[in-house]
């Protein structure tokens, strides 16, 4: 990564910090208009954008960025499936690009959307209405390692963390709590290398349909192929 971090007493006088910033969001415009605001601020530079999900992820891996400014409403599960893929990425032998830290810039101030933002990892959230200085300043704080929220943002995230949260409490893991229980037994026994016919032999259940519930579990978790699906699997400890 590119950030330097806070400079000390003795080289007080060196560079500012430079940091890389990666934009997610699916209206091109948007991603225009924040990449403008941002060029003017000193100490950033914008390295990449994207507009959907799968783009996203491939492009996060690829710069290695200090900071993600994600959406959180997109198409194929939004900027926590962003998210968790980049986690999922970074955690199969590429630790050494480390791991970017995510701002949420989104429209909404819906709690639920705030509470399973922070939960899936992101360091901050702020909406859209956010004044350019304002947003390049946060991007710099949650680089050095602040948390940074918009006004009474921060108190859903408390509330939740305390339990006095009145919103519904979002899901720890979407995809995998989409799983029904054939699933999640047929995705166990995948991760473990069984083949089609041995899951079937030991669910009592034809091949054909362990065929279709592994087919499921590759939609609902948003894999490509058994071998990303395993890795997926071991990130959360199944099998």
């Amino acid at each position: 990564m590119t950030g330097s971090g806070p400079t000390s007493d003795s080289d007080s006088d060196a560079m500012p910090s430079t940091y890389s910033v990666y934009l997610v969001d699916d209206h091109a415009v948007f991603r225009s208009g924040v990449r403008a605001e941002l060029a003017d601020e000193p100490g950033l530079r914008v390295v990449g954008e994207a507009g959907a999900v799968a783009e996203a992820i491939d492009g996060i891996v690829a710069a290695a960025p200090d900071v993600v400014l994600l959406d959180v409403h997109m198409p194929a599960g939004g900027g926590v499936a962003v998210l968790r893929g980049v986690v999922d990425r970074l955690g199969t032998g590429m630790q050494d690009k480390g791991t970017p830290v995510f701002l949420a810039l989104s429209v909404s101030d819906a709690a639920e959307d705030v509470i399973a933002t922070i939960r899936a990892g992101a360091r901050g959230y702020v909406t859209k209405t956010i004044a350019g200085p304002e947003l390049a300043d946060a991007v710099r704080r949650v680089a050095d390692g602040d948390a940074v929220f918009s006004p009474r943002l921060a108190g859903f995230v408390l509330d939740s963390f305390t339990g006095k949260s009145t919103a519904p409490e979002p899901p720890l893991d979407p995809e995998l709590d989409s799983l029904t229980r054939r699933e999640l037994e047929v995705l166990r026994l995948l991760a473990r290398g069984y083949t089609y016919r041995e899951i079937a032999e030991e669910l009592f259940i034809s091949i054909k349909t362990v065929e279709t519930h592994a087919s499921n579990v590759l939609r609902k978790t948003q894999q490509s192929n058994r071998n990303a699906l395993t890795r997926w699997a071991a990130t959360r400890h199944i099998g």
